[in-house]
């Protein structure tokens, strides 16, 4: 049976359970670190504001990454400006390659988000559909042709060395 999160509960329940995930999230979008931190807190603002209530965990996890996602795309859209690249700011998170994490940064939008949630998140492609609003065959051609630039992102770094 799936608990049902109403009133408060959201919120605290996101705080303890999702908190860092919402983070890496950022992180992972955000230009800057401290545009993380920023988005990362007007998510969680955007969740006590909404009086939303969730079927479970995963539910209100799936709102939070979709929310964290848009609002770091709103941000770069603000921000076209000459700013240092993202991976020149963040580490990996915890067991995370950081040179395969800067390559998978480095990825256009819709690969980069749905390889970070298939493979950093645990996500699968339905999921992930329902998280970027994209059919799950969408998804599977985004992971197919995700990992194939990623392959050829990093084999060609390799060459150069």
């Amino acid at each position: 049976m799936a608990m049902q999160l109403q009133g408060d509960a959201p919120f605290s329940y996101a705080m303890e359970h999702h908190l860092d995930t919402v983070y890496r999230a950022a992180c992972h979008n955000a230009p800057t670190l401290q545009d993380a931190e920023d988005v990362t807190q007007e998510v969680f603002e955007a969740l006590l504001r909404s009086g939303k209530g969730f079927h479970d965990g995963e539910h209100l996890k799936a709102w939070l990454l979709r929310v964290t996602i848009n609002k770091c795309k709103n941000l770069r859209r603000a921000k076209r400006s000459g700013e240092v690249p993202l991976s020149e700011h963040f580490p990996a998170p915890p067991g995370a390659d950081g040179s395969v994490l800067d390559e998978v940064r480095a990825l256009p939008e819709p690969y980069r988000n749905t390889i970070y949630l298939h493979y950093f998140e645990g996500y699968t492609a339905a999921e992930i559909g329902v998280i970027l609003g994209a059919k799950r065959n969408t998804v599977l051609s985004w992971l197919s042709r995700g990992r194939q630039a990623l392959r050829e992102r990093m084999i060609g770094g390799f060459e150069d060395e």
